[in-house]
């Protein structure tokens, strides 16, 4: 059996890995687009490291883009197996793709108009990674499975789902392979959630597994705790809006973190701390994501269960308003009262959280607030090295608003919600842990870690590196 990975290695995106057993068989674990890498990150999206066709069958841990956005180009280019997530997960990687495939059309027009205009033929760099239409033939190959069963999925493989509390529907990935005449017990951890998370439920414990594919986001750094969320929201709004007079614009991410942020706000509504002003949620997608994740309670945690039994939508508040359309988002330019402006995505990189800062940015009165992990080469990773002047659709602009980050918000466990989740693991039994999805630099500490935790080979592999597994 060999295990090889073709994303997310020494960075944080682009999750995908392959394991091929003795008999040929393939198995991909996630299929996720590279995001915030600029050049490098589109040519990396053309490069598999193996071929679509050979594949297969697909496990989906979860519906961030980073984890699910190729899926789309994998069917278009010849897999056409099963793909396994939860219930959950399906309808949300629905969406996300269908908005990805949109805007990648929309990106590609634009460019071939632009070329058509200078007499340029249109090259394949300028062509969509997919299409609606390949969202839709991969769609149909969805299948979805529960929590805590284990289901036979090839002659020699069985699956089980654990929940990852990463976000609604997110799971740890576990199989068990028989080879040989041996069983090999394999967990991919897909993104490890923090523990009492505002909204959905703690990691939960898993069997004791032989390898271990780990994320490592955070693997040398400690999150401020998440009770202290809506308490820091509180403060950049009365920082921004009452004292400053200005705007305050919160880059969020579509799924996860913006569900976050208004869990926060309609608490502190209850508390009645929530100041009187117009809140705006601008961003199509968020709105149907959120609308979505209320259709699913069971999977919320008892905190939010006991919530719904006196508010019946603890996503909404008094002063929200939904900003579908784009003529409408524009006209948030011309609000000159304070206001909160909550839009994706979360880096900044593209939608139209990028017009609200290209727009803000040169007035001190305003705040930029990101909510989440910034890739260094995002705009919003750029943002937070707080430079003088930054381009913005390639206009140069003045940074005299105030750049700010919170913290305690993260989706990602930190590394001791990462050693806590190794928990229920007996280091000695783990014949190898790969860890994946982070900073090389990152790895290197948190790999400093689990080696004095007992665990005895903790390999970072190498972009499209194959390691062969054995008992």
């Amino acid at each position: 059996m060999q295990i090889s990975f073709h994303g997310a290695a020494r960075t944080v995106t682009g999750s995908k890995h392959l394991i091929t057993l003795k008999s040929s068989r393939r198995i991909l674990l996630d299929c996720g687009m590279y995001q915030g890498m600029g050049i490098r990150a589109r040519q990396l999206n053309h490069e598999w490291g193996f071929d679509p066709p050979s594949v297969d069958l697909l496990v989906l841990s979860h519906a961030h883009i980073d984890h699910s956005g190729l899926i789309p180009k994998l069917v278009h280019e010849g897999f056409h197996g099963p793909v396994y997530c939860t219930s959950p997960t399906r309808k949300l990687s629905e969406l996300l793709l269908l908005d990805s495939a949109h805007i990648q059309e929309e990106d590609a027009d634009f460019e071939h108009r632009k070329m058509a205009h200078f007499s340029q033929p249109p090259t394949d760099e300028n062509k969509p990674l997919y299409t609606v239409s390949d969202v839709t033939a991969a769609m149909a190959l969805f299948h979805e499975l529960p929590y805590n069963q284990w289901h036979q999925i090839t002659d020699e493989a069985e699956l089980m789902f654990t929940d990852a509390g990463h976000i609604l529907g997110s799971a740890c990935v576990h199989l068990r392979i028989r080879e040989n005449g041996q069983t090999f017990h394999i967990t991919f951890s897909g993104d490890v959630g923090r523990y009492r998370d505002v909204i959905v439920n703690s990691p939960a414990p898993f069997p004791q597994a032989d390898y271990v594919i780990m994320e490592s986001t955070y693997g040398n750094s400690l999150h401020e705790p998440a009770s202290q969320s809506a308490d820091q929201l509180l403060q950049w709004i009365t920082h921004t809006c009452l004292e400053k007079k200005g705007k305050l614009i919160i880059a969020a991410f579509s799924l996860g973190r913006t569900q976050e942020i208004l869990y926060y706000l309609n608490q502190l509504e209850l508390e009645n701390r929530l100041p009187a002003l117009s809140y705006y949620l601008d961003s199509p997608l968020s709105i149907a994501l959120t609308e979505i994740i209320k259709q699913y309670p069971d999977y919320f945690n008892s905190r939010v269960k006991k919530l719904l039994e006196h508010d019946d939508d603890p996503f909404r508040f008094q002063g929200l308003e939904y900003v579908r359309e784009v003529a409408d988002s524009k006209l948030l330019n011309y609000v000159n009262k304070p206001c909160v402006i909550i839009s994706a995505s979360g880096m900044a990189d593209a939608g139209r959280i990028k017009h609200h800062i290209s727009n803000n940015i040169e007035n001190s009165r305003n705040t930029i607030l990101f909510t989440g992990y910034c890739e260094p080469e995002s705009l919003g990773g750029r943002l937070l090295t707080h430079p003088k002047e930054v381009h913005i659709f390639g206009v140069p602009h003045e940074v005299h608003a105030e750049i700010a980050q919170l913290k305690s918000m993260s989706a990602h466990g930190d590394y001791e919600d990462l050693e806590q989740w190794l928990g229920c693991q007996d280091p000695r039994q783990v014949r190898q842990l790969f860890l994946v999805h982070g900073e090389y630099e990152v790895q290197l500490a948190f790999q400093q870690r689990l080696l004095r935790k007992g665990f005895p080979e903790v390999m970072i592999p190498d972009l499209h590196q194959s390691f062969y597994l054995s008992l």
